[in-house]
């Protein structure tokens, strides 16, 4: 991280738990916020890109799902794993003043308030996965394991 950048929560929060990570910036392209194009123009995987969703659930409120980039979520099964009849995905007016994150720099780390969160069970077949830093054109890239615990998170099927 350039010393003219400031710090992200997620950043902050990560560093202050000594939780091993780095971070990768991109060129933002605003025509072009999809997590596949970040995975690109990073030259990884979009299987081992992860994308944060912000979503609410009948029974439980907010919650938070991270899924490969290419996936999209399925809200049966974020539904069931979460104790939820159903769940839908919050407006993206919403995310900003709910998680303190814009749309395309929403990190699973560092949100306003700690919600329950879901990884897909793919993250665990990689060494390390991209998340975002909590800004557009920030990727912090981190051990599934250590970012499932600090994030209190289940595990699941919830994407295809």
């Amino acid at each position: 991280m350039s010393a003219k950048q400031a710090k992200t929560n997620a950043v902050r929060i990560l560093e202050n738990a000594k939780i091993p990570f780095e971070t990768e910036t991109y060129e933002v392209d605003e025509s072009d916020l999809s997590g596949e194009h970040i995975a690109n123009t990073l030259g990884q995987e979009v299987g081992r890109v992860f994308k944060t969703l912000v979503m609410h659930g009948d029974k439980t409120g907010f919650l938070v799902c991270c899924v490969p980039v290419a996936m999209t979520v399925n809200l049966k099964s974020v539904a069931v794993i979460s104790g939820n009849k159903s769940v839908e995905m919050i407006h993206v007016k919403e995310l900003l003043p709910l998680t303190g994150y814009v749309r395309g720099g929403c990190s699973p780390v560092g949100m306003k308030k700690k919600f329950p969160t879901f990884f897909h069970s793919s993250a665990l077949d990689w060494d390390r996965i991209y998340l975002s830093g909590g800004r557009r054109g920030l990727q912090i890239i981190v051990a599934p394991a250590d970012i499932i615990k600090l994030c209190g998170a289940q595990v699941g099927e919830i994407a295809n």
